[in-house]
């Protein structure tokens, strides 16, 4: 439907955001239809107009069967206009059902069903019969059926499910009808209305509709094999399809085979309930409400709204708190104006009356808690209101003792090495690919995190590796291949535990594509697939072709883990406030960990240690709001989001003048060819198709995030920083991260086509103005702007590795493996007798990168950007580091005072440090 070029085609083959460009469609139907009214209207030539509508309402038709709105009575009588040749009544109807569509009238106002204003009497009787007059304002949503019946009695048996319908009913559905595995699989992947679904045993499988490119499209979204589906099977064969696809959707399969048996089947697993035919319609339309209620509820947030409107007296030690100190206050009532009483009215201190303890949650947030886990995909989820820095902390001290070793990426947030420091855990740091022309790392390649397990193993200190700790993804847009990665590093050491640091990455559960990408989707895949009896007969047939591998074998090839010794241990924790609707400091820590019984214990004292015995009761409910909000609507967002960064990425490097200055790194640009099996050199035509972009990121190593534009300005002749605070003054954009020559725009859940439209008009306007400027200064401000760019483009400083740590912090000096101890080095600086100073331009740094003695960092030092640490506590400070930091014409250096220089460990302390280690 979406082949981004040309929004409106209708192929199976680029579809991806069904929703967004079935809209464009349905706009486009409308112009057509205006144009040929407008003709008719004034006398003009018609039938090429007429025939452009006959052909665009073909196209549309193809798949508005998985629709409710505007269903069959609307899009028959506007056949029938059309095909009466009355243009008038035809753009008026088009332009109704386009416009119902894009702002989601249709949801809330009854009369959007309702044509009769095309003035034409037949349209009278448009009243949907599944749509109660007596339910507007309630939150809408679409219900499925999967039937065997013959459609002609569709359309009954949707208005005997209106006649269900009661005024205390919390929420609204209209039903749609389809009749075969193929069409269920497909409403379900392309309508994000559709919360619930209905399996009547007896539907065939394959579709009656015209779709030559339906079976290409299903089997590469789902996991279908049509030959494999035993007889009897299909309900519970497409129960399972769509639960592996969209997990949220409640299930319920209605049969005349014995329901006690199918129930306690493995196959019904998935279905919410199972229904004995239709002898109970009530019963199912009472389920159905119920099992929206059940992700609609806010455990905490309910229960916060009806605390606020209690008569509450405080004697605690929150003056805020129902507001008197404010409203009454004559020098600061303009707080109270600003942010409103209910946010004073639902602040307390108490843990009583509802609120809960978020440090020993007994009631609504232990609710909240479960809830969180069942939409996050996670066996146990706790909540965290210091931001994802105290979370990875949190998980970090939970997950490591002193002496562990952490194989971690060097470039990871700093709320890691700062965990490493609090534990006592040797971080053994490798190196991610560097992306040195935008001054930026990628990822940490597997071979790279293989040979480090491989090198412990060697040394003969496996046992000690605790955690492979990595960043997923990456701030500039790079996913890793979790299921991969874990799998065969879990052939190395079965019991490994792995912490994603999935930040940015929180919203990518609700979505197939990305959801393979993520921590809680590869423990998942990875438990069902070690439990199967095929995975040991897989496993069993490499053991006989490898019975004793060797560390080439392991290195090099794709090993399996023994399916009798593995464990699934993945900790995943997300900044919810970074891509869903919650407030700042909103993060999650969500736990897919077959051994937690031993965890738990040091898992809660890490919560204690780092949480706020004082929590923000706003922040908290928000996170439950989040959950409310991904739970039901995260699939159609984050779809929507994704379509949106696409055209974004298409329209700026396919303008013909704003691609002059501008460029979006494309996949190729920031992923080297060996990650990148599928050879995918961008998304999208002309350079491939959806179907492309879906195999590349279930197959390559590494793939890139399209939500996450690195948008390369350095062409222009603007750094960075430059470019964001430009942006920001002159055009009221707000950008976050930045590098030497690119920023990163992020496109999430909140962004529209106008914020889209409102950065492409900005480069446009900056793309002429360097145009003309160029031609006002001729060939001197040419040459200017040119070395200007090239200073941006192509100077640039290489990326400095980690070094190593100073023998003096290593138990062995000549090991392959680089772990070394961080906290005795970080706890020296403490002490300013075991401290000096150098200055970075001094001659005394030249001296002493050639002739010695070793400079040792006694701190952290971490610039931004590019924001990770190019010193940490106890690194031998190479030149290559040295030559990075003089480059660097950034503000802020976390750790680094020009005034006073690099903060080192004397040489004579290492010296002693190093006697007592060796």
């Amino acid at each position: 439907m979406n082949d981004i070029v040309q929004p409106g085609s209708a192929q199976l083959g680029t579809v991806f955001a069904a929703a967004v460009s079935r809209e464009d469609q349905w706009r486009q139907l409308s112009a057509y239809a205006r144009a040929w009214a407008e003709a008719s209207a004034n006398g003009g030539a018609t039938e090429d107009l007429r025939t452009n509508c006959r052909t665009q309402l073909a196209q549309i038709s193809r798949l508005e069967h998985c629709w409710a709105y505007p269903g069959t009575r609307l899009l028959d009588t506007l056949r029938d206009l059309l095909e009466a040749g009355d243009a008038s009544s035809v753009a008026r109807l088009a332009r109704k059902l386009s416009a119902a569509l894009m702002s989601g009238d249709y949801r809330r106002d009854e009369s959007a069903w309702d044509a009769a204003e095309a003035s034409d009497a037949r349209l009278l009787d448009t009243l949907p019969p599944d749509l109660d007059s007596g339910a507007q304002g309630k939150p809408y949503f679409e219900v499925l059926v999967v039937t065997p019946s013959d459609p002609a009695q569709w359309l009954r048996s949707a208005d005997e499910v209106r006649h269900m319908r009661r005024g205390e009913d919390p929420f609204e559905y209209a039903v749609l009808h389809v009749g075969s595995f193929e069409d269920g699989a497909l409403a379900v992947m392309v309508n994000p209305n559709i919360q619930s679904v209905v399996l009547v045993d007896g539907f065939q499988y394959t579709s009656k509709h015209d779709l030559p490119d339906l079976k290409q499209f299903l089997a590469r979204n789902m996991d279908i094999d049509a030959k494999s589906i035993e007889p009897g099977a299909i309900s519970t064969r497409l129960a399972r399809a769509i639960d592996g696809y969209r997990p949220e959707i409640d299930l319920y399969l209605l049969s005349d085979r014995s329901p006690e048996l199918l129930a306690a089947s493995e196959e019904a697993a998935p279905i919410r309930r199972i229904f004995h035919g239709i002898e109970e319609p009530m019963e199912l339309h009472l389920a159905i409400l119920d099992g929206i209620k059940d992700r609609y509820e806010t455990p905490y947030f309910d229960n916060l709204k009806k605390y606020a409107m209690r008569p509450i007296g405080t004697f605690h030690a929150l003056p805020v708190a129902r507001g008197k100190s404010v409203f009454g206050s004559n020098w600061i009532r303009d707080m109270g104006v600003f942010y409103g009483t209910n946010i004073l009215f639902a602040e307390s201190s108490a843990t009583t009356g509802g609120l809960d303890s978020l440090l020993e949650p007994t009631g609504n947030i232990k609710k909240m808690q479960e809830a969180t886990a069942r939409a996050f995909g996670a066996k146990k989820a706790y909540l965290g209101t210091n931001g994802t820095s105290t979370s990875n902390k949190i998980v970090v001290q939970a997950i490591c003792k002193p002496g562990d070793i952490v194989i971690v990426d060097r470039n990871c947030h700093k709320s890691h090495h700062y965990g490493f420091v609090l534990t006592g855990a040797q971080p053994y740091y490798v190196e991610a690919f560097p992306l040195t022309q935008y001054s930026m790392y990628g990822a940490v390649p597997l071979r790279t995190i293989k040979q480090a397990l491989l090198d412990c193993k060697a040394e003969g200190k496996l046992d000690r590796v605790k955690v492979i700790d990595l960043t997923n993804c990456t701030f500039d847009g790079h996913m890793y291949n979790p299921r991969r990665v874990m799998e065969e590093c879990l052939a190395i050491k079965p019991d490994l535990v792995f912490l994603w640091d999935e930040a940015w990455f929180g919203f990518a559960r609700f979505n197939p594509l990305h959801r393979a990408r993520t921590a809680m989707g590869a423990a998942a895949a990875l438990t069902r697939r070690y439990r199967s009896e095929a995975y040991r007969d897989e496993y069993k047939a490499w053991k006989e072709k490898n019975p004793n591998p060797d560390d080439a074998t392991l290195l090099d090839s794709g090993a399996l883990p023994d399916p009798e010794r593995v464990r699934i241990r993945a900790y995943q924790t997300n900044s919810t406030h970074k891509s869903m609707s919650a407030f700042r400091q909103g993060s999650m820590m969500l736990v897919w960990d077959e051994d937690f019984h031993q965890v738990e214990g040091p898992f809660e004292e890490a919560f204690f240690a780092h949480t706020s015995t004082s929590p923000n009761l706003q922040l908290i409910a928000s996170l439950d709001l989040a959950r409310r909000q991904m739970e039901l609507e995260g699939y159609a967002l984050t779809m929507r989001m994704t379509e949106l960064a696409l055209r974004l990425r298409q329209t700026i490097n396919a303008h013909p003048l704003i691609s002059k200055y501008f460029h979006v790194a494309t996949p190729a640009d920031m992923i080297p060819a060996e990650f990148r099996e599928s050879g995918i050199t961008d998304y999208g035509p002309p350079h491939g198709t959806w179907a492309d972009m879906v195999d590349a990121w279930h197959n390559d190593e590494f793939a890139l995030d399209p939500t996450r534009i690195t948008l390369i300005c350095g062409s222009a002749g603007f750094d960075g920083t430059q470019f964001k605070g430009l942006l920001a003054e002159k055009f009221d954009i707000q950008i976050n991260k930045t590098s030497r020559n690119s920023i990163l725009v992020q496109t999430n859940i909140n962004n529209t086509h106008s914020d889209a439209a409102l950065l492409i008009k900005a480069l446009a306007d900056m793309a002429r103005d360097i145009e003309k400027r160029l031609a006002h200064e001729g060939k001197t401000g040419r040459e200017v702007f040119d070395a200007r760019v090239k200073s941006l483009m192509t100077d640039v400083p290489d990326l400095p590795n980690f070094s190593r740590f100073h023998d003096g912090f290593r138990e062995n000096p000549k090991a392959a493996s680089n772990e070394g101890h961080m906290r005795p080095a970080f706890f020296m600086a403490y002490d300013e007798d075991n401290c000096e100073f150098v200055r970075l331009n001094s001659e005394d740094v030249e001296r002493r990168l050639k002739d010695g003695p070793e400079m040792v960092s006694a701190n952290f030092v971490i610039p931004y950007p590019p924001g990770f640490p190019i010193m940490v506590p106890g690194q031998v400070i190479t030149a290559d580091t040295i030559a990075f930091m003089r480059k660097l014409d950034v503000k802020e250096i976390h750790g680094y005072h020009a005034a006073v220089g690099i903060k080192l460990i004397k040489p004579s302390v290492l010296s002693g440090r190093a006697s007592s280690m060796h």
